[in-house]
């Protein structure tokens, strides 16, 4: 696949299991979740999705991470019935009212959310030639809402998946996390990382969520470590990766849209159940998702 094509299947993987994962309230072996019942349609997306959007059509129209055009498109687009955060709802808010994303970010060491990973799928298979270029750029697009390292790590942990997944076919699982790791900087998000390496794919989803956390506490380190997990172990199986997330994510949307970002662009938005994209809401217009 062309950059374009990787990145905006991506995007598609992204969106869908956003919105999938919102369908679910909480985790669980209910018989809805273990007898794999698609929920009824129409299925909106989150605030992962709206501002994966934004990502994508920075990268569109500038071919990389214009941080302050990035801003503006974060802040612009914001609709707070998508589920923000309120941390960064307030953050958008202050630079609609004029301040700069810069001071906006950095006060109080940074936000180490799981929000700069939600949206960074498309980023790293649409830079994935050039994993140096990945591991900037996904720096640059996490820092104007989450500038803690935990939450740049984890939009970088999330980036090089995705890059990796769609452009180096021959990596199995181990191979494929033992390659972010590789790439990953020093901290708590890689040593978490390392963890769900050191996994196997056996193991059962509940025991992986209660060794690497499920998204309880909205934050990179206890949310990008399964969801690698999970794409690494269902490279190929979209659905039954995003049907194993609800069954143990809190943060279930953030979960499925991180899991489906990064398998979707391997292999492409026709590995996603047909009445699974039909049931998502379009994308918005503005964000020339083609």
């Amino acid at each position: 696949m062309s950059y374009e094509s990787r990145a905006t299947a991506s995007i598609i993987g992204l969106a869908v299991g956003d919105a999938f994962g919102s369908q679910f309230l909480l985790p669980g072996d209910h018989p809805a979740i273990l007898g794999r019942r698609t929920p009824p349609g129409p299925w909106s997306w989150s605030d992962d999705t709206e501002m994966a959007c934004s990502v994508y059509s920075v990268l569109d129209r500038y071919g990389r991470i214009d941080q302050d055009a990035l801003a503006a498109s974060f802040a612009g687009h914001m609709d707070p019935d998508r589920g923000y955060g309120s941390g960064v709802e307030r953050r958008l808010l202050r630079l609609r009212a004029g301040e700069h994303w810069r001071d906006v970010a950095a006060q109080g060491g940074g936000s180490w959310g799981n929000g700069g990973a939600m949206r960074v799928a498309p980023l790293g298979a649409w830079l994935a030639d050039d994993l140096g270029v990945v591991i900037d750029q996904a720096a640059r697009s996490a820092e104007i809402t989450h500038a803690h390292p935990d939450g740049i790590a984890g939009a970088v942990a999330v980036a090089l998946a995705a890059a990796l997944a769609s452009t180096r076919l021959e990596l199995g699982p181990a191979g494929l996390l033992d390659e972010v790791l590789r790439h990953l900087p020093a901290g708590e998000v890689r040593q978490r990382v390392r963890l769900a390496r050191d996994l196997p794919g056996d193991t059962d989803v509940r025991d992986a969520a209660g060794r690497l956390g499920n998204g309880r506490e909205v934050s990179a380190l206890d949310t990008v470590p399964l969801s690698l997990w999970l794409a690494a172990w269902h490279l190929d199986a979209y659905a039954d990766a995003l049907w194993q997330a609800v069954r143990v994510a809190e943060d279930v949307d953030t979960v499925c849209a991180i899991t489906g970002g990064i398998i979707a662009a391997r292999t492409g938005s026709a590995a996603i159940p047909a009445d699974w994209r039909a049931a998502t809401e379009p994308f918005p217009g503005w964000a020339d998702v083609r």
